[in-house]
């Protein structure tokens, strides 16, 4: 074939790839058909369907597929990467921070328990020597009022009386006094040994007490030194991504609880309050909107454990100061059986709590810089649920 061949063919095909695109957009499957059947298809990139909208959760927003273990995009990169870094160790050296307000609540609760046996301690010190003072008065007087009658036997004072009858009949008064002055020194050996065992227990006490008083200042600078890090680090955002990192909080806890629905466990939890857990609860839902604060009991502020303990003080029930120990000591329940006013306790140490409200909710005193708020109870890493009216 000639250039001048070559050349209509040229521009015949492209007549022909015009025409088979025209027809492919204006009449789609059929006339696009037609078009790959005179000759071979260009590279057009096909646009994918439209996913299906995802139905709504049973509480709040569900997380997109491919989210990761607490809800944020395993693929996110770039700014949302980075923020989500921040996230994760603000919420660690609140973690952190919460482990150690259990060691100062502890400490606190303990030094008070300490120094009111102190107190007792020496109190019967000063009691138990104002005693033995009195007893040695008193044995000294028997003393010398032996050393006056000079401290004959009583057969030989017998024999050498004037009136061997008037002794006779003091004779009985005279065995009651001796048998008094055995009694006096018998009690004056035995206050004296538990003077001495007071005064020990009194030492050891007071040590204990300067220990626990500097566990609970380590305790103490460790909280302060986790939050001030948190602030830190949170203080360090704009405005802007201050804002995102509330909002990428939120969309972790919410997909933390669905997951948690997701399991059925609701399904079958079905108990109904006790009449004190409806008080604990009237207690807690009272407190929404104030201030978290490490260490507090109320009534202005609260930390997780100080409103957990005040919720059910005022249902009529004590329970321990902290997370831990109402982990420890109190009841422990399956959490299918868990009915609303039982404890949930979180982390792998037991270092948060929250109070079951029903239908998947539980009020909590979150964080440093956080309000008392209604939450899902699967928002955090469940440990266990305890009953303290059990």
């Amino acid at each position: 074939m000639g250039p001048s061949g070559r050349g209509r063919s040229v521009v015949n095909r492209g007549v022909v790839i015009v025409c088979a695109l025209s027809v492919l957009t204006v009449t789609g499957g059929l006339a696009a058909t037609t078009a790959h059947a005179a000759l071979p298809p260009p590279a057009v990139a096909h646009r994918p369907s439209p996913s299906p909208s995802p139905e709504p959760s049973p509480s709040r927003s569900e997380p997109a597929e491919g989210e990761g273990a607490d809800g944020e995009s395993a693929e996110a990169g770039g700014a949302d990467g980075e923020l989500e870094k921040v996230r994760t160790r603000i919420e660690e050296l609140h973690g952190e921070a919460g482990s150690a307000t259990d060691a100062y609540n502890a400490a606190v609760e303990r030094a008070e328990r300490q120094e009111r046996e102190l107190t007792a301690v020496n109190r019967r010190v000063k009691r138990n020597k104002s005693a033995l003072k009195e007893l040695r008065g008193r044995a000294g007087a028997m003393a010398r009022a032996q050393y006056r009658s000079g401290g004959l036997p009583a057969s030989t004072r017998l024999a050498l009386a004037e009136d061997p009858e008037e002794f006779l009949r003091s004779l009985g008064l005279l065995r009651k006094g001796q048998r008094a002055t055995s009694g006096v020194m018998t009690d004056l050996v035995r206050l004296g040994a538990d003077l001495e065992d007071d005064r020990e227990a009194a030492a050891e006490r007071h040590a204990a007490l300067e220990k626990t008083r500097k566990e609970r200042g380590t305790a103490k600078r460790e909280v302060e030194a986790k939050l001030e890090k948190a602030r830190k680090l949170e203080s360090s955002l704009a405005a802007e991504e201050r804002a995102r990192l509330k909002e990428l909080e939120e969309r972790t806890a919410q997909a933390r609880q669905l997951r948690w629905l997701k399991t059925g466990v609701l399904e079958e939890i079905d108990g109904k309050a006790g009449k004190r857990g409806k008080k604990a609860i009237a207690f807690a839902l009272a407190q929404i909107g104030k201030d978290y604060e490490w260490g507090a009991e109320g009534p202005e502020t609260f930390d997780c454990s100080g409103l957990t303990l005040r919720a059910w003080e005022a249902a009529g029930v004590t329970v321990p100061r902290t997370s831990q120990e109402q982990w420890r000591q109190l009841t422990r329940v399956d959490i299918t059986d868990m009915r609303p006013g039982d404890l949930i306790v979180y982390q792998e140490d037991a270092s948060h709590v929250g109070l079951y409200l029903g239908d998947g909710e539980m009020v909590h005193a979150p964080r440093t810089g956080r309000q008392i708020r209604v939450e899902g109870a699967g928002a955090l890493p469940i440990l266990g649920v305890v009953r303290p009216d059990a």
